[in-house]
C-alpha cells in the first residue's frame, strides 16, 4: 500500500529526517509515535508532496509519489488531515465536507460520500449550516477527518488527530478512526501521546530526531525502557 524507503528530508540547512524506513500495509492501521519536534509531521507532509525529500523513496499503491504534487497524490487515492484541521472557516460544516466530493472524482456518488462521513461523525450532520469558525476543537478534527474521507481514499494521513482535546472528546475521535477502519481503509497515525494511540493498532514506529528508533507491535514497546523513556510510557 505505503512504503517510505531511507528517507531523508532537509529543511533549510537542517536534516530533518534520517534515513526513515516505514510501510502501512492494506487494512493496517499505523501509529508513529514521538515527541514534538521529533520528524512525525514532516513525515507526513512530505508523503503527500507538500515537502520535496532529499534521498529516499516514497511508494503509493504500487507508484512512486516521491516529488509529486499534493494534489496529484490526493488524486491517487490518499487522504490527509493536517494537525491544525487546515478547515475553510468561511464556510458551513456542510460545505467543508462537500469540497472532496469536488475535488477528487471517483466511481462512488457524491452522496454516498457524504452520507459515509456523516456516519463517522453524526455530531457535523446536526451541525451542518455552522461556519467553521462556530465549531469548537474536537469537532474541527472531526470535520478535518471527515473531509479527508469524503475524498474517498484508499488510505488516510492523520496528523494529530487527538492533540490539544479535552479527555471527554478524546474518545469520541477513537471511536470515529475505528469506524473508519471498519470501511477498509488503511490509516497512518502520527502521534505525540503514547497513551493515545489507539488499541485497534496494528504496527508502531518510534521516532526520535529524526531517525526511526523501533519498529514493531504496540506490544512489543512495553518491553524495551530506553524506547520507553523517551515517548513517555513510564518513568
Amino acid at each position: 500500500m505505503l512504503s517510505v524507503e531511507r528517507l531523508h528530508v532537509y529543511i533549510e540547512a537542517s536534516h530533518i529526517l534520517r534515513d526513515v524506513s516505514l510501510a502501512v500495509g492494506e487494512r493496517e492501521v499505523v501509529c508513529l509515535v514521538g515527541r514534538n519536534g521529533a520528524g512525525k509531521t514532516t513525515t507526513l507532509r512530505t508523503v503527500m508532496g507538500y515537502q520535496a525529500p532529499h534521498a529516499g523513496r516514497i511508494r503509493f499503491l504500487d507508484r512512486d509519489i516521491g516529488g509529486m504534487r499534493p494534489f496529484a497524490i490526493a488524486q491517487l487515492g490518499l487522504g490527509f488531515a493536517p494537525e491544525d484541521g487546515a478547515i475553510f472557516a468561511d464556510l458551513t460544516v456542510a460545505e467543508n465536507v462537500e469540497i472532496a466530493t469536488w475535488t477528487r472524482r471517483t466511481g462512488r456518488p457524491a452522496e454516498d460520500r457524504l452520507a459515509q462521513a456523516y456516519a463517522v461523525f453524526p455530531v457535523l450532520r446536526r451541525y451542518g449550516a455552522r461556519r467553521g469558525t462556530q465549531i469548537s476543537g474536537g469537532e474541527r478534527k472531526m470535520l478535518s477527518i471527515a473531509r479527508a474521507l469524503a475524498l474517498d481514499p484508499t488510505m488516510l494521513l492523520l496528523d494529530e488527530p487527538f492533540e490539544g482535546l479535552s479527555p471527554a472528546i478524546i474518545p469520541e475521535i477513537g471511536r470515529g478512526i475505528f469506524e473508519i477502519t471498519k470501511l477498509g481503509h488503511s490509516i497512518l497515525i502520527a502521534e505525540s501521546n503514547i497513551h493515545h494511540v489507539p488499541e485497534y493498532t496494528t504496527r508502531l514506529y518510534v521516532i526520535e530526531r529524526g531517525e526511526i528508533i523501533f519498529s514493531g507491535h504496540p506490544s512489543e514497546v512495553q518491553r524495551d525502557p530506553a524506547v520507553l523513556r523517551v515517548i513517555g510510557g513510564t518513568p
